[in-house]
């Protein structure tokens, strides 16, 4: 639960003596502490465009024609690549796969996304339950496999690559986002 302190009455003060004209020192405040249930940003599509460093994802994701099933109900978990993970590709790759392989370029976002919100202490739990690996089936079928190294969770894809993960637990009101610093690669 969220908490969130204002002060009332020097709001309510401060408003009144622009309109009248006054200094809003003329009141006292009272301190009021309001509670409200902490809610989601946003769907995960909503999450990614109110952070500019996922505007290449969010591109991608309009281009592939993913945003309505990744707005949708869920819950899905996304391990989402930056705009620099984006940017480690080879030079043009992310233009080539929006206006010419699209089919690739969903084929690729799709690697990113797990059916049902699985925060990072499921993900670590599994990772030890299956001695140091966890297997992660993505929404488009494939695999990539989960391991902690060094204390952070890297993820190695189908391709022989890896991605770690950077930001756990964002959450979205239909799932959860994970940050990778790579974009991951299907067979």
């Amino acid at each position: 639960m969220k908490t969130l302190k204002f002060t009332l009455v020097s709001a309510i003060a401060f408003s009144m003596a622009a309109c009248a004209g006054e200094t809003a020192n003329e009141t006292a405040p009272e301190e009021t502490a309001v509670t409200e249930e902490a809610t989601p940003a946003g769907n995960i599509v909503e999450v990614a465009q109110g952070d500019d460093s996922f505007s290449t994802l969010v591109a991608a994701v309009t281009a592939a024609g993913l945003g309505t099933v990744l707005s949708g109900e869920g819950p899905f978990t996304v391990f989402a690549p930056t705009n620099d993970a984006f940017g480690k590709l080879p030079e043009g790759a992310v233009e080539k796969l929006t206006t010419e392989d699209v089919d690739t370029l969903t084929t690729i976002l799709q690697y990113h996304v797990v059916e049902g919100a699985v925060d990072a202490a499921t993900l670590t739990d599994a990772i030890a339950a299956g001695e140091g690996t966890h297997t992660v089936t993505t929404v488009g079928g494939g695999t990539f496999t989960a391991a902690i190294v060094d204390g952070a969770v890297v993820l190695t894809d189908a391709a022989g690559g890896t991605s770690t993960v950077t930001t756990t637990d964002i959450e979205a009101s239909n799932g959860l986002v994970h940050v990778v610093d790579t974009v991951l690669m299907p067979q």
